[in-house]
């Protein structure tokens, strides 16, 4: 288990620092919103959105004794988190970030949504990593309690992932006073 943790936080770390390199230090070209990767936060909501509603359904079907349908419900939601990643990569790689435009009420309840999801987006990772390493290892005990914890912030990353983009979308889109 000692070995397995060390390679959880190596690729947890490796990730995060990858990702703060591309936010904070990557020259992005800047690709304009009429060409080819413009589609990407859309299908990253999407992928959002999977993850979100097999998390719930994995949930559902471990309490109701059908672990071959929690399995898949939750390999499933795995899948869809990583190509979630991917797709963040690639649009902040050519994009950079996405500022946002509104103002007042609204952009406060955005940037608190926002700095939550990314808090606890760091912190999801390395306990989706170990709650699945705790099931394939077959150590059932420790997955449940880990489980318990990773369960609500994994959906939490996931809906606040949808909700950024949503409201990015509608906020973004309006024209901007002043």
């Amino acid at each position: 288990m000692k070995s397995a943790i060390t390679i959880i936080s190596l690729i947890s770390a490796s990730i995060l620092a990858f990702l703060f390199w591309l936010i904070y230090f990557h020259e992005s070209p800047n690709i304009t919103a009429g060409d080819s990767l413009a589609y990407i936060p859309a299908l990253n909501s999407i992928f959002n959105t999977i993850s979100a509603a097999c998390v719930i359904c994995g949930l559902i079907f471990i309490k109701r004794g059908k672990v071959t349908a929690h399995i898949t419900m939750m390999v499933s939601a795995t899948i869809a988190s990583a190509c979630f990643l991917v797709g963040y990569i690639i649009h902040h790689y050519y994009q950079g970030d996405t500022k946002f435009l509104a103002v007042g009420a609204i952009r406060t309840i955005y940037l608190f949504i926002l700095f939550t999801h990314i808090i606890l987006s760091i912190v999801v990772v390395p306990m989706v990593l170990t709650t699945l390493y705790c099931a394939i290892s077959k150590r059932f005990a420790i997955h449940k309690k880990i489980a318990r914890l990773t369960w609500p912030i994994w959906l939490y990353v996931s809906v606040t992932g949808v909700l950024i983009f949503g409201i990015l979308e509608l906020f973004n889109t309006a024209p901007v006073a002043g």
